[in-house]
């Protein structure tokens, strides 16, 4: 198996105060809409959550097909998550998705995994030198090695997991607006405002 999908959704949101992961868009939850879109690129799709109960309400809205694996980390952070997909994904390569973005664009998730092929990671970057490690795509044996290191370091967030990764090759935003225009793979739906305009953005047929 060449290509997986990992999905984090073990988050709360506090400004949404439920699971955003199941928040509904266009009438499917966020999870869903990301789900479908990195499944046109992948031969697997997991989804990692933080608790049985999460597992449970996760089951009723995600195919059989799809794995729902639970982070029993006593620590809450993305890398904690990562390292659950990480551990369990078959593929050779592995797409790190937050639950979200549901525009994530399965051309740009295309991209990076042709571009992942001889290194251990494929990182976007902005050109303020910001990178998005939770939409890049890592060499899985590689990734699942850095995130133990990086854990029992005790340092949680994803950039330290990339920096202990022996070759990374950044791809400019600027490469992959010529797939995304205005960059939309990247929305973030962070508050009820940004789900409003997610919602916008969908009638105005802005969302390739």
């Amino acid at each position: 198996m060449e290509r997986a999908a990992i999905i984090l959704a073990g988050g709360f949101s506090r400004r949404f105060g439920q699971d955003k992961g199941l928040i509904s868009l266009a009438g499917k939850p966020l999870v869903a809409h990301i789900l479908e879109r990195a499944s046109e690129s992948v031969d697997e799709a997991l989804v990692v959550v933080s608790s049985e109960s999460q597992k449970e309400a996760y089951s009723t809205v995600i195919p059989k097909e799809n794995g729902i694996f639970v982070d029993d980390a006593k620590v809450r952070s993305p890398l904690a998550g990562a390292l659950t997909g990480f551990s369990y994904a078959q593929g050779r390569h592995s797409v790190l998705l937050p639950c979200d973005t549901p525009f994530v664009s399965s051309k740009v998730i295309e991209l990076l995994f042709e571009t992942c092929g001889s290194v251990d990671a494929a990182v976007p970057r902005w050109p303020n030198d910001y990178i998005e490690p939770l939409q890049a795509v890592y060499r899985t044996s590689s990734a699942l090695e850095a995130t133990k290191q990086a854990l029992g370091r005790e340092e949680y967030r994803p950039f330290s997991m990339i920096h202990l990764l022996k070759k990374v090759r950044y791809l400019s935003t600027g490469v992959i607006q010529q797939l995304d225009p205005q960059l939309t793979t990247f929305f973030n739906v962070n508050t009820p405002l940004d789900l409003t305009n997610a919602e916008g953005m969908l009638k105005k047929g802005m969302i390739p």
